[in-house]
């Protein structure tokens, strides 16, 4: 019982994960989180005004379940499985997020001050999860999926549009890391 209240390593976490995938494509399924969004309009009613939106939603409640999973899973994670201790973070990291006036995140994974409720008393904080969101949404229509379906499904698959996305994902993310984010903070 002891295994399920702790980190796994790796290897144990990356064989489910391959292996959930190979049942996935056994079964001609596809897996990713934003094509629950397309889902979610469409159970809304968006298909009556669209025709993207226009599709048999059912054929997808495998993957809400996922998404419900998902949610449940990470709420019984930080309320009943943390342990603070585990968490270790480059003491360079938390020296350069200290240089840019963000405080270290202290047993947690990510700093109060960019995650905590606080961020919505911040209008410059709540303009940069509004443009930030808009920008995520717009990126993953326009790559035609999100991180998780190219890079864990798209590459389990072989596919090169999503090596291609993965590839701008991550360049993506270096230009985020170094040049925008000391900008914006």
């Amino acid at each position: 019982m002891g295994i399920f209240f702790q980190t796994w390593p790796w290897y144990i976490s990356g064989f489910l994960i391959g292996l959930i995938m190979l049942c996935l494509t056994y079964f001609g399924k596809s897996f990713g989180m934003s094509s629950n969004l397309r889902s979610m309009c469409t159970i809304l009613g968006a298909g009556k005004r669209t025709a993207f939106f226009d599709f048999d939603w059912k054929s997808q409640r495998w993957n809400l379940v996922v998404v419900l999973g998902a949610m449940l899973g990470g709420f019984v994670a930080v309320n009943f499985m943390s342990d603070p201790s585990n968490v270790s973070i480059n003491p360079k990291t938390i020296e350069q997020l200290a240089q840019l006036g963000i405080d270290a995140p202290n047993g947690k994974l990510v700093p109060d001050s960019l995650f905590g409720p606080q961020v919505f008393q911040s209008p410059k904080s709540i303009l940069i999860l509004l443009i930030g969101g808009l920008l995520i949404g717009f990126g993953t229509r326009y790559a035609g999926g999100c991180t998780s379906g190219h890079a864990i499904s798209g590459l389990s698959n072989l596919q090169i549009p999503s090596l291609k996305a993965v590839i701008g994902f991550f360049v993506g993310g270096l230009i985020m890391a170094y040049f925008l984010f000391p900008l914006i903070f």
